[in-house]
């Protein structure tokens, strides 16, 4: 194999073991596209994960940085590193914005510190700039570069899917002192940071993640009816969305503590999910 193609089959597998969702979704598209978006997926998932390597914000904006001038041509050689080798490469053959590419960089900065989410359009456009541009860039792959259309599509099932794995994601974020529920929305319940920081569990934080589900499912539900806009062949980069109900119906059984359930489900479950999802695009 070539190095060019052992950094596509590094990024697979990063996928595979870090971003399963995102790489079974891949299974539903061409076979020629699937190593590009593992590229693409692979490019997101090493900023999102930027937090946890570094030890203050200044290291993780300066890896920032980084992608910012390897994106732009002012990084020198960057054939060594597998994920921005084979995104690259990618933009090249699809043409890819590279404009879109600096706003999901823009976006996971904000992961770098512990600053609250002031208000829910906060929210939503953090969720628009990490996921549906992503998901966006992914459509663009899927058509070769061409328009594929559809960006309403993109737009909402982007944020549901982040939305979703955001409440996932709650016990891990409350434990390193992260909060991506919005301000607006805990005072709106009578909720402080602190008592989420805390792991306390009241009605009031109950209500305002039923409220933060249903938001979820708003943009599913615009999402799948805005989809049949999309031109046919680009429609595989919304088979992420597949999870988005799965997930959320296991936060509203009896048995759900928000700081300390695993909201996960079975890889056939999965599977099962998307193959009838793709059934519906």
């Amino acid at each position: 194999m070539s190095e060019l193609a052992d950094h596509y089959a590094a990024c697979a597998d990063m996928l595979r073991k870090e971003d399963p969702d995102r790489f079974i979704a891949t299974l539903f598209a061409p076979e020629d596209k699937r190593s590009h978006l593992h590229a693409l997926y692979a490019f997101n998932l090493e900023l999102a994960r930027i937090r946890e390597v570094v030890s203050e914000p200044m290291m993780g904006e300066i890896r920032m940085q980084w992608w910012r001038d390897a994106l732009s041509g002012e990084g020198g050689a960057v054939t060594a590193h597998p994920i921005a080798h084979v995104l690259l490469d990618t933009v090249q053959r699809f043409h890819l914005p590279v404009q879109a590419l600096m706003d999901v960089i823009e976006g996971r900065s904000f992961d770098l510190y512990d600053d609250p989410m002031p208000t829910r359009m906060d929210l939503e456009g953090y969720c628009g700039e990490t996921s549906s541009s992503l998901i966006r860039l992914a459509c663009l792959i899927l058509a070769d570069g061409q328009d594929p259309a559809g960006a309403e599509a993109a737009g909402h099932a982007g944020v549901a899917f982040a939305l979703t794995g955001l409440l996932r994601a709650l016990p891990w974020h409350a434990v390193r002192g992260q909060l991506y529920l919005p301000a607006d929305v805990l005072n709106k319940h009578g909720v402080t940071r602190e008592a989420v920081m805390a792991g306390q569990v009241s009605q009031g934080l109950c209500d305002a993640l039923a409220e933060m589900r249903a938001l979820a499912r708003h943009h599913y539900d615009r999402a799948l009816s805005a989809a049949p806009q999309m031109h046919e062949g680009a429609r595989a980069a919304l088979m992420s969305l597949a999870v988005v109900p799965l997930y959320l119906e296991r936060m509203e059984t009896g048995s759900y503590e928000p700081f300390r359930t695993l909201i996960t489900a079975p890889l056939w479950r999965r599977l099962l999910a998307m193959w009838t999802f793709s059934r519906r695009l």
